[in-house]
């Protein structure tokens, strides 16, 4: 028996997944480019929600899941590359751009990890191990790669009006951090979280 989050918690994810959309939507800097940052949780919530009774997930997943969409809305709001929270660490650490979108990207591997790898235990033969960590990094690698693409059709359709979404900042070696930094946060994550998550998987 899977050990999930109760009606009231878990009302209170969701209310605070929607309270930071509306506003980081309100507020953002390009509505347009906000709302292709934003869109994976715009259909992640209403699914987890749907699914809440027949698939109900972990704790551990959901708060996870809740710091992933507080990330994507405010990167959306200012467009990553202009985040005042990367701003102050580019200031205090001298650097020469704004490096919110790389915690971004580690975050898109740190979180993913754990959603992979719930679903292969719950609905795969496999078993806690080497072969469900070598899947759940593939898959989230898979998935920075997907990211990628769309960010290269985005530049091939729209040039420098997609500038924004892409958020380069003038870096020719963006796409390769993209990917190793979410390597990193998938191999950080399973780490961390394999002992939580396999004992709220067995509902202790």
């Amino acid at each position: 028996m899977v050990r999930g989050v109760g009606r009231t918690e878990g009302t209170l994810q969701a209310g605070a997944v929607l309270a930071v959309l509306v506003a980081t939507g309100v507020q953002a800097k390009s509505p347009g480019t906000w709302l292709l940052e934003v869109v994976w949780v715009l259909i992640g919530l209403p699914l987890v929600v749907a699914l809440r009774k027949r698939f109900p997930l972990t704790r551990l997943l959901c708060w996870l899941l809740v710091l992933h969409a507080f990330v994507l809305c405010y990167g959306g709001q200012y467009t990553y590359a202009e985040t005042p929270a990367g701003e102050w660490f580019q200031a205090w650490m001298g650097t020469q751009r704004n490096n919110y979108d790389r915690f971004a990207h580690f975050v898109q591997g740190f979180v993913p990890a754990i959603a992979v790898r719930e679903v292969l235990l719950r609905r795969t033969p496999l078993r806690p191990g080497g072969w469900v960590a070598f899947l759940t990094v593939c898959v989230c690698l898979s998935i920075a790669v997907g990211f990628e693409l769309v960010e290269w059709s985005s530049a091939l359709v729209a040039g420098s009006g997609a500038d924004d979404f892409l958020g380069t900042q003038g870096d020719v070696w963006d796409t390769q951090w993209d990917m190793f930094l979410c390597l990193c946060g998938a191999v950080l994550s399973l780490l961390v979280w394999r002992g939580t998550h396999d004992r709220q998987l067995a509902g202790r």
